[in-house]
C-alpha cells in the first residue's frame, strides 16, 4: 500500500502552489493536492487529488483528514476572504492537522497600508490561536508581476513615489515553503519575510525591464486621486480599487522596502535579484 501523504498543497494549480508541488514530486515525496477544479490539478507523480474549496468546511474535513503539514496558499482576493480562511483552518483543526505554512505579506498587520496586507493579518491571528503549528512566509511584491503593471502604452502608474519594494521572485518563495514543509518542527512558529536582495524604486524597475526587453518601460507616479480616476472605467468592487492604489501607496509608506536574508537563512542560497529574475526569463 502506498505511503499515506502526510503534506497537503493548496493552490497547484497556480505559480507558487505548483512549484511547491513539483518540487515535493521530484524528491519523491507524497503529498495530497487540495484543488477547486480536479481536472486542472497537475499530474504529478506520488500526488493524490482531492477536490476541496477554502469555503467548503465537509469538503475540507475529508481532503484534510490523515494530513500532518499543511501549505496553505491565501485564497483568491475577496471582500471576504479572511471568513474563507477561517472556515479552512477550522476545517484543518478538526482534521488533525499538526502544522500549517502560510504565505502572509511582508508588513501584515490591522492597519497596513496596502489593505489586503490586513487579510493577511486577520489570518496570521487565525492560525496563532488555532491550537496547530504554524510558519508564516511573509513575502514582498513579486517580481513575477512587475511587468505587468505596466499598461499598453509601457507606463507603469500609481502613487508610490519613490518609495523602495525589495521585490522577491516567486521560486524563492517556493523554494522556501519547500524547505519548511520538509522540516515543519525545525520552523515552527516563525515569521520569515521573504525579499529580494534590493529595494527598487519603480522608476528603477521600469528602467531596468527595458534595459533587458529592449522596449521603452517608464514609470509615472499619480496622485491618490489620479490613481483612483485611472482604475474608476474598469468597473471594480471599490475593495478592489482600494488594493490596487495601496498596492503603490504601500510602497510609498516605504513599509515594503525591507531587505531580509530570510530566503537565505532557510533555503542555503542567497535570493535572486530582480537583474537575474529578468535575465533568467529573457
Amino acid at each position: 500500500m502506498p505511503a499515506q501523504p502526510a503534506i497537503a498543497v493548496t493552490g497547484s494549480t497556480g505559480a507558487v502552489g505548483g512549484r511547491v508541488a513539483r518540487d515535493l514530486a521530484a524528491r519523491g515525496i507524497p503529498q495530497r493536492l487540495l484543488v477547486r477544479e480536479a481536472a486542472r490539478a497537475p499530474r504529478l507523480e506520488g500526488a493524490e487529488v482531492h477536490v476541496a474549496g477554502y469555503s467548503d468546511a465537509d469538503a475540507a474535513d475529508v481532503a484534510l483528514a490523515g494530513v500532518e503539514t499543511l501549505f496553505m496558499v491565501s485564497a483568491s482576493e475577496s471582500a471576504d476572504r479572511v471568513e474563507h480562511h477561517r472556515t479552512f483552518i477550522d476545517a484543518a483543526a478538526r482534521a488533525g492537522v499538526r502544522s500549517i505554512v502560510y504565505t502572509s505579506f511582508l508588513a501584515a498587520a490591522p492597519d497596513a497600508v496596502f489593505t489586503l496586507g490586513r487579510d493577511h493579518a486577520a489570518t496570521e491571528d487565525l492560525l496563532r490561536a488555532s491550537g496547530m503549528s504554524w510558519t508564516f512566509l511573509r513575502d514582498n511584491f513579486y517580481m513575477d508581476m512587475m511587468e505587468l503593471f505596466a499598461g499598453d502604452d509601457g507606463v507603469i502608474r500609481g502613487p508610490a513615489g519613490a518609495g523602495r519594494c525589495s521585490l522577491v521572485s516567486r521560486s524563492d518563495v517556493a523554494a522556501t515553503a519547500v524547505a519548511v514543509l520538509l522540516d515543519p518542527g525545525a520552523h515552527a512558529e516563525k515569521a520569515y519575510d521573504l525579499t529580494g536582495p534590493e529595494a527598487l524604486t519603480l522608476e528603477e524597475v521600469a528602467q531596468k525591464i527595458s534595459a533587458v526587453r529592449g522596449h521603452p518601460v517608464r514609470y509615472l507616479d499619480e496622485t491618490i486621486d489620479e490613481a483612483y480616476a485611472s482604475r474608476a472605467v474598469l468597473g471594480a468592487p471599490r475593495w478592489q480599487v482600494d488594493a490596487w492604489v495601496s498596492t503603490y501607496t504601500a510602497i510609498g509608506s516605504g513599509d515594503l522596502a525591507r531587505v531580509s536574508r530570510d530566503v537565505e537563512a532557510v533555503t542555503g542560497r542567497p535570493a535572486q535579484s530582480f537583474d537575474e529574475f529578468l535575465g533568467a526569463i529573457a
